[in-house]
């Protein structure tokens, strides 16, 4: 019997004994990375779970079960490793590991927890609604090109072309420019992609366009303030800390990749499940007040990324295992967004659930999500719009998915729905 009232040296000795380390158990192997698409992945990390709540996977342990991956998502002594999607390809150094490193994702612990002090304010409910006019006008644009055809690919028609009118909008850039943006935002997601020695040219132009344009547009709030993000964020002060010049064009412009890449395949994700599920489609086009916990569910259901890699800095008691300092592992969120224990009957899309736990897909601790508030609006105002728009919606061709490691969604989604709008 261990006692934890007073940790004695005794006690202590005796935690480290009974305790094993997580690499010396014969945990179930999986490998849901080579899925052919997402049913196919959740079909073998639910095979897993059913074993153990913590799974071998090519690139290390991955944790299953709810509460073990809310706790590595919310423990700071599990860290968000600096620029592993290029440690993983060989690359640690260069100008692109320099770009990468600079941005919030890759700062150290001291420097991120400032960072994000500084800006939390920008990103707040009451700041992400000011772009609720932006969603539904781009969204209702977008469908009216293709509502009388009565048939599109949600993917390059639609989902593909919605956030960066959205972010241009949030940064005050004019519409003239999202073209520009789109393009910039195409390479510089390239920069968090599988191959970044290929693309390094392509992606280190569009950084340095990107970097050009915000220098100017940064000079010119200065001189007079706005209504816009790029205004809150020079606004930003704590205790007389203020953002450098740097800091600020690095924040605008992971912005316009994170902002982009995920909203794109998350509401193409979305789309693809719920006209899989007519009398989903058909109830949230009936109810739009049930949108906001649609959005929960759907991202819940088919989330667009699986998992989230972490480096323990400290040796972490894990359930009954320990992590030593210096282990990666992976919080496996689409493992916990349909764990049994948190969630009835799992698999099911219920766009009317009630008092579910709050679904992963964002994160969590210190490195949840900053965008999350406009992520929700962005999706939420689009799914009201296209169930209502696109009646009867149905799959008419493949939907392929892009690989589930990393940021993943359809890559093309041909869908056909009744006109009369």
């Amino acid at each position: 019997m261990v006692f934890r009232r007073h940790r004695s040296i005794v006690e202590v000795m005796t935690i480290d004994t009974l305790t094993r380390n997580i690499f010396d158990v014969a945990w179930p192997t999986f490998a849901y990375q080579e899925a052919v698409d997402p049913v196919e992945a959740h079909d073998m990390i639910r095979r897993a779970h059913q074993q153990a709540p913590i799974a071998l996977g090519p690139y290390g342990p991955e944790v299953l079960s709810y509460d073990l991956v809310r706790t590595v998502l919310r423990d700071s002594r599990f860290a968000m490793p600096r620029g592993i999607s290029l440690v993983v390809q060989g690359i640690t150094s260069g100008p692109v590991w320099d770009k990468v490193c600079q941005t919030l994702m890759s700062a150290e612990p001291d420097q991120h927890r400032r960072l994000r002090r500084l800006v939390s304010r920008a990103f707040t409910p009451r700041a992400a609604e000011r772009m609720r006019s932006a969603c539904v006008e781009v969204i209702n644009e977008l469908i009216d090109r293709h509502s009388a055809a009565g048939h599109c690919d949600m993917v390059h028609d639609i989902a593909r072309q919605y956030p960066v009118p959205i972010i241009c909008a949030l940064v005050g850039a004019p519409r003239e420019d999202w073209e520009l943006f789109s393009r910039w935002a195409d390479d510089l997601s390239k920069a968090f992609g599988a191959d970044v020695a290929a693309e390094e040219s392509a992606i280190l132009r569009a950084w340095e366009q990107l970097d050009a344009y915000l220098e100017n547009l940064i000079a010119r709030r200065r001189e007079a303030l706005g209504d816009d993000l790029i205004s809150e964020l020079i606004r930003a002060e704590d205790d007389g800390d203020r953002l450098t010049h740097d800091e600020l064009v690095n924040l605008v412009a992971i912005l316009l990749n994170a902002g982009t890449d995920t909203t794109r395949n998350q509401l193409a994700a979305a789309v693809q499940v719920l006209s899989d599920h007519p009398d989903q489609w058909a109830l949230l086009a009936e109810h739009p007040e049930l949108v906001p916990q649609a959005v929960e569910e759907l991202m819940r259901h088919s989330p667009i990324v699986f998992a989230a890699l972490r480096v323990a800095t400290t040796d972490v008691e894990l359930g009954d295992v320990v992590v030593p300092a210096g282990a990666y592992v992976i919080a496996n969120t689409a493992a916990a967004n349909r764990d049994p224990a948190a969630y009835d009957d799992p698999d099911r899309l219920d766009i009317t659930r009630q008092g579910a736990a709050p679904m992963l897909t964002f994160g969590g601790g210190v490195h949840y999500c900053l965008g999350a508030h406009l992520a929700r609006l962005e999706l939420a105002e689009a799914l009201k719009v296209i169930t209502r728009r696109m009646p009867h919606a149905r799959c008419t061709g493949p939907a392929p998915w892009k690989p589930i490691a990393g940021i993943s969604g359809p890559t093309s989604l041909p869908i056909a729905f009744d006109t009369g709008d």
